[in-house]
């Protein structure tokens, strides 16, 4: 069974045993983690999100993903060219389960973004 999933601002069709690089989330290598925001499985859809329905994952590993480099150049001017790096931070993820019914009674914790941890811990500060 597949399901398309919901995770960073993208969507991702996935089934037990895929392999994701997805946006950094808050967990360590080895957690098992649970995406709850699932826009279908098999073939229900949802409207928007298919109520009780999850995915469990295992992360396998914290990663970046290759440099993007940017170079700006303006014209007649001197030295005003810029070269600029980026490294996206990404998770490393593997799809154990999908499940059609009961994600709120697995005991998994759901998988957040990292930058939502930061503000949250920053706010109770």
């Amino acid at each position: 069974m597949f399901a398309v999933l919901k995770t960073g601002g993208k969507q991702y069709k996935v089934q037990a045993g895929d392999v994701l690089r997805v946006e950094k989330l808050a967990a360590e290598a080895g957690d098992k983690v649970q995406f709850n925001d699932i826009l279908m499985v098999g073939s229900t859809l949802g409207a928007p999100l298919v109520a009780g329905a999850c995915v469990q994952a295992e992360v396998v590993d914290q990663i970046k993903a290759d440099k993007v480099i940017t170079f700006v150049k303006r014209r007649r001017k001197h030295s005003s060219q810029r070269t600029r790096g980026h490294r996206q931070q990404l998770t490393l993820i593997r799809v154990t389960d999908v499940l059609d019914k009961g994600a709120d009674k697995t005991g998994v914790k759901a998988a957040v973004g990292a930058r939502t941890r930061d503000t949250a811990t920053e706010t109770q500060a």
